[in-house]
């Protein structure tokens, strides 16, 4: 890319809408804290645009792999549909999200999987279904999991929040009871991409949620909106007061963050810094570190173009915004996200591991600081949706069956 270059053409097109643009309502928007303007319109992005590489010479269910800098085994566990997220229970079991709409409950010493009623209907198409799942910081007190998941309303759909109690039964399944929807994106609009819906606690109990910008770019940027932002909350749904944007408006006070495209994987390190990826345009995903009140720059700034080639301009041209910790171009398609701290795997402690749907691979990312770098790629010749730690500090990944197939529960341990 050649920087310079992009800002004018960019410039020149703002210029022609800025003469075209009359709109009557325009100041009554609450404006981001950094500078924004009208984006050039492009095509919509084809569903999962990012991630269409086909899935091609399958590893074995059973493999090993010595060639990275720590050798492991990669063992094929069961396969679910089209499955999204999983969190393992205190008792070992896990559960996991199918978008089509279904909360699954496996037992990994049985092999028997069980459902979960009472999940609330889903709008089910392109990128949208049932999405996360995360237990209650207090979930042995409290039995509370959180849900997230596309649903359709006035305007089209966007992605909500529910908390509800987890009933157990003898049986191997189980209920939702009480089941409350504490936040959702606003407003709704048309299409069935860039959800995002990710969720995850901080050690103070926060609730934070991604929220991608549905293939509308715009609203990145709009306050008076939640999408292309990152939200953080009480675990009640309520706005913290030490939000950055408390006193701003019932929307902009959710927010900590703006500017963001599709982010799909959020985790906390060790010292408690949140990062984040996201799914660039045509090239350019990121990582980021995420900082109260900062605008990470989009759709004003990118490291990728439009799917037209229509170029962006770079991070670099706008230092007002704040840039990335890694860009990656050609895309990995990044999915699922945890940083690693258990002991099986001791050389890893500390570590980033992101999923990749196009790279079908899991990324390793080393962090120093307030700095990040790729360190190696486990070559699963998957499409990795989902990555969590297990009790026993196992990495386990899900892969990715949103073309209509099934995705596969994959378990990582040392080799040997």
């Amino acid at each position: 890319m050649v920087p310079f270059r992009h800002s004018l053409i960019f410039l020149a097109v703002l210029g022609l809408l800025a003469a075209c643009d009359n709109s009557a309502d325009s100041g009554n928007q609450t404006q981001a804290p950094s500078p924004a303007a009208t984006t050039p319109t492009e095509p919509a992005e084809p569903e999962a645009a990012a991630d269409t590489a086909p899935e091609e010479n399958s590893e074995p269910a059973d493999s090993e792999q010595a060639d990275n800098s720590v050798a492991f085994s990669v063992t094929e566990v069961t396969q679910f549909d089209a499955p999204w997220a999983m969190t393992f229970l205190p008792d070992g079991r896990l559960l996991v999200t199918e978008m089509a709409g279904t909360l699954r409950l496996h037992d990994l010493a049985s092999g028997n999987t069980g459902t979960i009623s009472g999940v609330p209907e889903v709008a089910h198409a392109g990128q949208g279904g049932l999405g996360d799942v995360l237990l209650h910081p207090q979930f042995e007190n409290n039995q509370q999991i959180y849900i997230s998941y596309a649903e359709a309303g006035d305007g089209g759909s966007g992605a909500a929040v529910a908390r509800a109690r987890l009933a157990l039964d003898e049986d191997g399944g189980g209920t939702l009871e009480d089941l409350q929807v504490i936040w959702r994106q606003t407003p709704k609009v048309s299409g069935d991409g860039h959800f995002g819906h990710r969720l995850a606690f901080d050690s103070d109990g926060m609730l934070w949620i991604t929220s991608s910008e549905r293939q509308k770019f715009d609203p990145a940027q709009d306050m008076n909106s939640n999408l292309g932002k990152m939200i953080r909350l009480n675990d009640d749904g309520s706005v913290p007061e030490d939000n950055p944007f408390a006193d701003q408006g019932e929307v902009a006070a959710q927010v900590w963050s703006l500017g963001h495209r599709n982010i799909l994987g959020l985790a906390f390190d060790a010292d408690g810094k949140l990062w984040a990826h996201e799914m660039g345009p045509k090239d350019g995903d990121e990582l980021n570190l995420i900082v109260k009140g900062e605008n990470y720059g989009y759709p004003l700034v990118s490291n990728g173009n439009h799917y037209d080639d229509t170029p962006i301009p770079d991070h670099d041209t706008r230092p007002e915004f704040k840039a990335p910790a890694i860009t990656w171009t050609p895309v990995i398609s990044p999915a699922g996200f945890i940083i690693y701290d258990g002991e099986l795997f001791p050389d890893w402690q500390g570590s980033g591991f992101i999923g990749g749907m196009s790279s079908m691979s899991l990324v390793r990312v080393e962090f120093d600081g307030e700095e990040a770098r790729e360190a190696e790629r486990l070559d699963l010749q998957k499409r990795i949706r989902e990555v969590e730690q297990g009790p026993d500090g196992a990495i386990w990944v899900l892969e990715d069956g949103t073309r209509g197939g099934n995705g596969a529960l994959l378990k990582l341990t040392p080799q040997g």
